[in-house]
């Protein structure tokens, strides 16, 4: 069973998943898969690749954008945000949920959702993401 949680209607954060998960994802309606973990993070850890081929024989596209412990880039921010156009929702995963979230909590913030919003819907998902509050200030006051 898939951890998931749901942040919006067009994004959902969940901890790792293996590639037997790809076909359920489809099924729910995703359209992307995005991949916040390094590889080799952890022993046992599927492989990128796995997912990817798993993910694109059930018709959706998969993107790796991996988060290691130095943060997060504008690169990232940007390449994640990217994907929240696509015109199906989007599931990330990573080791426990938290980095997919923190990134796309920035990713929304450059869009120009206001920090609030963004810290209310990652709370009712079960993330904190009140640390980025001066980030994301910046980075919306800067897309506006």
């Amino acid at each position: 069973m898939i951890d998931a949680h749901k942040l919006t209607d067009r994004f959902t954060a969940a901890p790792q998943i293996e590639p037997g998960d790809c076909a359920e994802l489809a099924a729910m309606g995703f359209g992307i898969i995005v991949n916040n973990r390094p590889e080799g993070e952890e022993m046992g850890q599927p492989a990128g690749a796995e997912i990817e081929a798993a993910a694109l024989e059930a018709g959706m596209g998969y993107y790796a954008i991996p988060v290691d412990h130095s943060g997060f880039t504008a690169e990232q921010v940007a390449a994640l945000a990217a994907c929240l156009v696509h015109p199906k929702p989007v599931f990330a995963f990573c080791r426990s949920g938290t980095r997919s979230t923190m990134l796309w909590a920035l990713a929304e913030a450059v869009r120009g959702t206001e920090p609030a919003a963004i810290i209310a819907a990652a709370a009712g998902a079960g993330y904190d993401v009140r640390v980025l509050t001066p980030t994301m200030e910046q980075l919306r006051n800067r897309s506006m």
